[in-house]
């Protein structure tokens, strides 16, 4: 059993993906994998460095992911550049963690742009993270130390939330406190899992 786990930006997805952990599912986070594929000596480092510049390197020639963000992000272009380089490293490295999972495990792929990289297919069921833009706003202003108008931006690059919830199988409330949360994600785990 996969489970797609998608939302929008600082929505909330990494906490509600450690509850999943918590109750025993298999999580794989795509963003850590991305991260792990710019690393220097990573699969797409090469490739970014020659198409995007050396300006997007620190003093220790490692892809900074915030001057990286600042030249993508508002501008379609780079943005669809960058994720044709990282999202088939991304998505060949997500295939092979599904496939070696434990078998009958309950896997669950924690995956920003789940649907913006036509990922759907590979999940059995779809949980989408909803909280207010304010929230958002809030959240990824002090996780990030970004402006509000780069958070709007991050957004704005992403599918729009509301469409993402007309896809949703399942859908997680994130706007209150991390009990109330915890118990929606248990209502959906025993949903899923435990059938």
């Amino acid at each position: 059993m996969v489970i797609g786990l998608t939302g929008s930006f600082g929505t909330g997805k990494t906490f509600v993906a450690s509850v999943f952990r918590s109750l025993g599912a298999v999580v794989i986070d795509a963003d850590r994998i991305a991260h792990d594929t710019i690393r220097r000596g990573g699969p797409a480092y090469g490739r970014i460095v020659s198409s995007f510049g050396p300006g997007v390197l620190g003093r220790r020639r490692e892809i900074e992911r915030r001057k990286l963000a600042a030249r993508v992000f508002g501008d379609r272009r780079a943005l669809s550049r960058l994720n044709r380089i990282v999202h088939p490293e991304v998505i060949r490295i997500m295939k092979s963690k599904i496939r070696t999972a434990p078998r009958g495990a309950v896997v669950v792929v924690d995956a920003p742009l789940l649907i913006e990289a036509d990922l759907l297919n590979i999940a059995d069921k779809l949980v989408v993270v909803k909280c207010s833009q304010k929230r958002q706003i809030e959240r990824c202003s002090k996780k990030f130390r970004i402006r509000k108008r780069e958070v709007l931006r991050r957004i704005r690059a992403q599918i729009p939330l509301k469409k993402k919830l007309k896809m949703a199988d399942f859908v997680v409330p994130n706007d209150s406190t991390k009990a109330r949360t915890r118990r929606e994600v248990r209502k959906v785990w025993e949903e899923i899992a435990c059938r």
